[in-house]
């Protein structure tokens, strides 16, 4: 049975209550609540697009990559990217799905290309090659975004023996990064943005990062596991800040917001929530874009390293997002478990 919701503001504040209950989830969006449309510092903010925030900016020249390029964010971070003139490296668990996305946005009108590559998250050897692949051909990369991700497993799931989330949304990730990062750090001011999430601090296990428990067998919670791995890119982005901190390229995490998808459509739909009961939390794929791309192309960005971005804006992550130290053993414990696939990786 479906609830019916009122639009007071009251009535709200229950309607948020009772989709944190049906959907943890959800409960991350409370910043996003706020339903004033006055702009934060940047000039923009939670309601922004990602083609207003790159209003004016041409990428003429610049090569760009992107994960996940065929759906949601990341593929109206590749519409937007390229329409404002990039190159973009797009990126897809296969060819086929990558092609059409590529195909999709480019054309008459549109002053940037695309060209796509497969590269599946759960077969390192798969990153390995498509990796190689970019490098061959020899550009520098202006841009790199790790967008691609999975949430909300219902059941328990190994890849090598760790938990999928881990896998997904951090190690495949900790590969390609590493490989592309001769690249990055050749172009005039290489960025890289790890799309991460609030969850990484409001459902992560309270100890951060559970390095007994990357398999997941000990225990298993599917908001947790995504926490976790959400955890994981915060602390990556924050380590790598670090280490990149003497060179011109940044390195920094954004938070775009709960977005409808696809999979977030079902997801409500499975769980007898009517959508429209989210309007105000979730974002379009447009919105959720915005802090994306305002990360890698707006120049109010250029001296920002290691921070976390939210709606647009600099904000100051909770939890242990700026554990140095936890983030010092990720990056140890990341390099063991992918060292097989770090051969050829920059440091």
């Amino acid at each position: 049975m479906r609830t019916n919701f009122n639009t007071n503001r009251r009535d709200f504040m229950i309607r948020a209550a009772t989709l944190s209950v049906v959907m943890p989830t959800l409960d991350a969006c409370a910043s996003f609540g706020n339903e004033q449309d006055t702009p934060l510092p940047s000039g923009f903010g939670p309601h922004s697009t990602a083609a207003e925030v790159t209003a004016g900016i041409d990428l003429g020249g610049k090569t760009a990559l992107i994960t996940g390029c065929d759906a949601g964010t990341g593929y109206e971070t590749l519409r937007v990217l390229t329409l404002r003139g990039a190159h973009v490296y797009a990126l897809s668990r296969t060819l086929e799905k990558a092609e059409a996305a590529c195909a999709s946005v480019t054309g008459p009108g549109v002053k940037g290309d695309a060209t796509p590559f497969a590269c599946e998250h759960t077969d390192f050897a798969s990153i390995e090659a498509c990796a190689d692949s970019i490098r061959k051909l020899g550009s520098t990369i202006d841009i790199l975004i790790c967008n691609a991700g999975v949430y909300g497993l219902p059941k328990l799931e190994l890849v090598d023996g760790i938990e999928k989330h881990f896998v997904i949304n951090h190690l495949a990730h900790f590969i390609l990064v590493n490989r592309l990062l001769d690249p990055v750090k050749a172009a005039r001011q290489g960025r890289i943005v790890i799309v991460g999430s609030d969850a990484a601090f409001k459902q992560a296990p309270d100890a951060g990062i559970e390095f007994d428990n990357l398999s997941g067998q000990h225990s298993y919670t599917p908001s947790k596991a995504y926490g976790q791995s959400k955890l994981a890119n915060g602390l990556f982005a924050l380590e790598l800040a670090r280490r990149l901190s003497r060179t011109g390229t940044i390195a920094n995490v954004v938070h775009p917001g709960w977005v409808m998808t696809d999979r977030m459509h079902s997801f409500l739909l499975e769980n007898q929530v009517n959508p429209e009961a989210a309007e105000k939390v979730i974002k379009t794929p447009s919105q959720g874009a915005a802090t994306i791309c305002y990360v890698a192309t707006n120049g109010a960005v250029q001296k920002a390293n290691g921070q976390y971005f939210e709606d647009c804006n600099v904000a100051i992550p909770g939890g242990h997002m700026r554990d140095t130290a936890m983030a010092s053993r990720l990056w140890a414990v990341s390099e063991d478990l992918t060292r097989d696939y770090l051969i050829q990786a920059a440091h």
